[in-house]
């Protein structure tokens, strides 16, 4: 049987264990086929690739194996955020991409995210699919590869640079030349990431200053504990906005789809917050109008602004392949996930950690609000909403125990609050009295029941991530 299994976006696996060049070759054949089999393979396809260990060359397989079925393809000449492959996508008019990278994962992972046509996350049932057909690939020898050399001297391989046509297409989204005449002093963690110089290009050499931290290809991410954009991880950033006076803080993460924000006082604003921050700019400082996407796990904070604002919301199960496909199909103004993750109306419908952050600085021009004036103005608006999460990392054994406890907790209260419902949308959710909510999930990329909760308080919060491990069965 295959090693190889797509989550919630893409397959992830341990490099030299089910992460190989063999596995590698096997997912880019199955791709090839599928690519085929969607009529899409006379386009050609897009092949990009991170900042992690043997990301080009990973890369560098996908292309040969594609040019050996005869597809063409565009192999990015450099590293570069996933969302600049997904725009390259539709830029040239190809017929799908694929991105070599394990997005936020720890460093001894790497992945193969495979994009549509149209620029967005393949859906579960094309995932699914290209899944299922590899075990028949690799017992009949399927797999057919051309020498890169040969392929570029056919021209079915052609190197090009994502970054150009990119970066125009956020500067014509986000008033970055007001942005540059503000006199902001921004601090980006690129956390050694595919994302790194972009928001520094984009802004830097007026009067605002940009300094970027982590900003040199390192594959084992030092001093994190993975390139994820989250207050854990941050420390370095964190501390010197507070100590050198920084107005704002922006981080991106390994493949540069996902945001982290942080305030002037060096205080992380949570994932949650940040989406409401984003959708309040969009329906009071841009007077933009249209449907809401989120996820199980995103706040409600924007279920409040779509009441005040005549914007439909809409629910999804954690991930873009989810999120994509509602925002096509409602025209929605912008989505996003608790991941960090937020797509927007006329760009791609696809995370985009750099123009999230654009999007941000432009709201505080625009507005002339600190970002902790942002979220005043914000809550002022929908109450105070408090958000945590806790990653528990499982060993193989313990999924099947842990998924039983928890599917058969009847609790009445948690954080003091009752239970009014739950439902399996995707994980275990409790919906509680008020509308706050505590969610069980495992992670469809890593080995982790993720616990999150969203209370009217930072201590309810607390409360009900313990009671959540409590209803897991783990030792707090």
């Amino acid at each position: 049987m295959s090693e190889i299994h797509f989550g919630t976006d893409g397959w992830r696996g341990v490099i030299a264990d089910d992460y190989t060049f063999a596995n590698v070759r096997l997912a880019a054949q199955g791709t090839a086929n599928q690519l085929r089999a969607a009529g899409q393979a006379e386009r050609g396809i897009v092949v990009g690739y991170d900042t992690r260990f043997l990301s080009s060359t990973f890369a560098s397989l996908v292309a040969e194996v594609m040019a050996g079925n005869g597809i063409r393809v565009w192999l990015a000449s450099e590293h570069c955020p996933t969302p600049a492959l997904s725009h390259s996508v539709l830029q040239l008019e190809a017929g799908g991409g694929v991105m070599i990278t394990a997005s936020h994962n720890p460093a001894r992972w790497n992945g193969f995210k495979i994009k549509q046509h149209y620029g967005g996350s393949a859906p579960p049932a094309v995932t699914k699919a290209i899944e299922e057909s590899l075990d028949g690939i690799a017992a009949a020898g399927g797999v057919q590869s051309m020498a890169l050399g040969e392929a570029e001297s056919r021209g079915l391989v052609e190197r090009f640079d994502p970054r150009p046509t990119y970066l125009a297409a956020l500067r014509e989204f986000v008033d970055t030349q007001a942005i540059r005449q503000a006199g902001l002093n921004i601090l980006v963690d690129s956390m050694f990431g595919a994302a790194m110089g972009y928001t520094m290009e984009l802004l830097a050499g007026d009067a605002t200053e940009v300094h970027e931290l982590h900003d040199a290809r390192n594959p084992i991410f030092p001093g994190m504990r993975a390139p994820e954009p989250i207050a854990v991880n941050l420390a370095e950033q964190l501390g010197r906005i507070a100590q050198d006076g920084y107005d704002v803080g922006l981080s991106t993460d390994g493949d540069g789809d996902r945001l982290g924000f942080a305030d002037e006082h060096g205080r992380f604003i949570t994932q949650l917050q940040t989406f409401a921050l984003l959708a309040h700019y969009l329906v009071t400082g841009r007077g933009q109008r249209g449907p809401i996407v989120r996820s199980v796990t995103m706040t409600r904070m924007v279920d409040r602004l779509g009441e005040l604002y005549g914007c439909p919301v809409y629910e999804t199960p954690v991930g873009f392949v989810h999120l994509g496909p509602k925002m096509m199909e409602s025209n929605a103004l912008l989505a996003g996930e608790e991941s960090g993750g937020y797509a927007f109306r006329g760009h791609i419908p696809e995370r985009d950690g750099v123009l999230s952050g654009l999007l941000l600085l432009e709201a505080m021009v625009k507005t002339g609000k600190r970002p902790s004036e942002l979220l005043a103005a914000l809550y002022a608006e929908v109450g105070p909403h408090e958000y945590d999460r806790v990653d528990i990392t499982l060993r193989g054994d313990e999924r099947d125990a842990i998924r039983a406890r928890v599917a058969a907790a009847e609790p009445s209260t948690i954080a003091g609050l009752p239970v009014v419902s739950r439902d399996t949308v995707d994980g275990f959710r409790f919906v509680l009295e008020g509308g706050w909510w505590l969610l069980m999930r495992f992670s469809g990329t890593e080995p982790l029941l993720r616990i999150y909760a969203e209370m009217p308080s930072s201590e309810q919060v607390q409360q009900a991530l313990r009671a959540g491990q409590e209803l897991a069965g783990i030792s707090l």
